[in-house]
């Protein structure tokens, strides 16, 4: 199979798991399997950059939310978490997230939490107060 080929059969697939999970809310694979079919595909898109369309699920967060999510404003950007799937996968997010702190080589601790669902939440406080 070409990777023009394998490139649409995956997309095809990764857009079918997206689908299931965020619009049905009803995934048929492990988180995992998924990850597995999305890296496989950003790999094949990074190698053949020239077969990369906007249409890509690589190159859109997500799917549409269910009906019931009210939108709302947030004060700051809400970035995206990356995946990390072993300690190089960390030194390399601690390399590109310490081009924002004053000191990039200062001393940092960390917590690290397993994945456990694509949502992100953002909670707001006012003067120590939820709102």
């Amino acid at each position: 199979m070409s990777p023009e080929q394998q490139i649409s059969v995956l997309r095809e697939k990764v857009s079918y798991h997206l689908y299931r999970y965020h619009v049905l809310d009803s995934p048929v694979i492990s988180d995992a399997e998924y990850d597995a079919l999305y890296h496989e595909l950003l790999a094949l898109e990074e190698a053949h950059p020239e077969l990369v369309t906007a249409d890509s699920p690589t190159q859109r967060a997500g799917a549409e939310p269910l009906d019931g999510f009210e939108k709302v404003a947030h004060p700051a950007p809400i970035l995206s978490l990356s995946n990390a799937f072993n300690a190089e996968d960390l030194r390399a997010w601690r390399s590109r997230s310490g081009r924002f702190l004053p000191n990039p080589d200062m001393q940092l601790q960390y917590v690290v939490e397993p994945k456990l669902d694509g949502l992100t939440v953002v909670l707001t406080y006012e003067n120590g107060v939820f709102v």
